[in-house]
């Protein structure tokens, strides 16, 4: 890695100029909408989209939900556990930040001293993604084009190398993916538990349907009793 970093000849760093010089081209006012959708807008943007997944999920209710939700619950699971894994193999890299061997660049973010590689946004960002279309499809399929852009603006913002986000979004991808099975088995049990609780079935289920089923259960569980009682009377 550090050998792309040297030189200015590899397509690394040639396209890294390619897309920071955008960031030359265009109004003030531009960069500094990119920087905060880059830094943060579209970090918040994946929370609502998470949001409302589960909103549809627990509308659309079904023997599924149950599932469904667990496999929700592990998108954010997954890209903290991406995060985490990161934090070794940027230690181990050592890639400096592109602005440090290479100037020219428009920096739009500054302060940043840590390593380079892997993105950390990129990182998160399609690990949500990804987590979101194990889930649910559509809503799986914007959050990976949120990673997607998420992966241009770092790189737009001059604080990473192509590589680092392409690199981010591999590592986000295989936690996911990888670790989906047993954490599926995992979760699966608990949202079934969570869903016949009475007080907590709301995450699983909408409520209406959650008393439907509670109210189900009360009439069978009183039927026997009844009959009990009429065959005392007898």
């Amino acid at each position: 890695m550090a050998v792309l970093a040297e030189s200015g000849s590899n397509p690394d760093v040639d396209l890294l100029y390619d897309i920071n010089g955008l960031a030359k081209d265009a109004p003030h006012w531009f960069d500094r909408g990119m920087e905060f959708v880059g830094e943060y807008g579209l970090l918040l943007a994946m929370v609502l989209l998470v949001l409302g997944c589960w909103w549809s999920v627990r509308r659309r209710g079904g023997e599924g939900a149950a599932s469904s939700v667990a496999a929700l619950v592990w998108a954010p699971l997954a890209a903290g556990i991406a995060v985490l894994v990161n934090v070794p193999i940027r230690g181990f890299v050592q890639r400096p930040r592109p602005f440090v061997d290479h100037q020219g660049l428009d920096v739009l973010v500054s302060g940043k001293t840590d390593f380079s590689f892997v993105s950390d946004h990129a990182t998160l960002t399609m690990a949500l993604g990804v987590g979101l279309f194990v889930a649910h499809r559509r809503f799986g399929l914007a959050g990976i084009a949120l990673a997607l852009l998420e992966g241009f603006c770092r790189v737009y913002m001059g604080v990473h190398y192509p590589t680092d986000v392409v690199g981010g979004f591999a590592l986000g991808t295989a936690v996911v993916l990888l670790l989906s099975p047993p954490a599926t088995a995992l979760l699966t049990p608990l949202m079934k538990a969570v869903e016949r609780s009475p007080r907590a079935g709301w995450i699983v289920r909408r409520r209406a349907e959650s008393d439907r089923r509670e109210d189900a259960l009360l009439r069978g569980a009183r039927k026997p009793v009844e009959s009990e009682e009429r065959d005392l009377a007898a």
